[in-house]
């Protein structure tokens, strides 16, 4: 009885081999797609959803959508958006409101889940397709996201 169990294990043994060396060979022949990903570096085409780097857009004066309210950093599961604000003294109506002074965006730490930019009220931030992050000094994945003499876009009149 073993020694008719052990020609049948050396026999499905083989059998299993030449499935594995037929896969093996099928692959060979086929035309090769490799990617030469340095070479071809701007040429590739993410999709909608793909998320490589938090950003804040300007526009041409400087100025973003940003109304320092605070949901995106108390959304962000591990504390990778700190919004730093100050009080500034409106022009039109005279009282005190809530500038945006800083808003410091830790790649690091990032997660990528998105709750930030699907919580902001106004859509101030969004995700762009740069996904090339190494660095030596982790210091360098610390980002501040709104311009320098950056401030809230006026709002349109109509």
């Amino acid at each position: 009885m073993n020694a008719g169990k052990y020609i049948k294990n050396i026999f499905v043994g083989i059998y299993r081999l030449c499935q594995g060396m037929y896969i093996t060979m099928l692959n060979f022949c086929r035309p090769k797609i490799t990617e030469q990903y340095p070479e071809n570096r701007g040429k590739k085409i993410y999709g909608e959803r793909f998320r490589g780097l938090l950003t804040m857009p300007h526009d041409s004066e400087n100025h973003h959508k940003c109304i320092a309210c605070g949901i995106c950093m108390n959304n962000c599961p591990n504390g990778t958006i700190k919004v730093i604000t100050r009080m500034e003294k409106d022009e039109t109506t005279g009282r005190d409101r809530k500038v945006l002074d800083r808003y410091i965006y830790n790649l690091g730490s990032c997660i990528f889940c998105g709750l930030c930019t699907r919580s902001c009220p106004q859509q101030a931030i969004e995700w762009s397709n740069n996904f090339e992050h190494s660095v030596f000094d982790p210091g360098k994945l610390i980002k501040q996201l709104n311009r320098e003499g950056s401030s809230l876009a006026p709002k349109k009149t109509e």
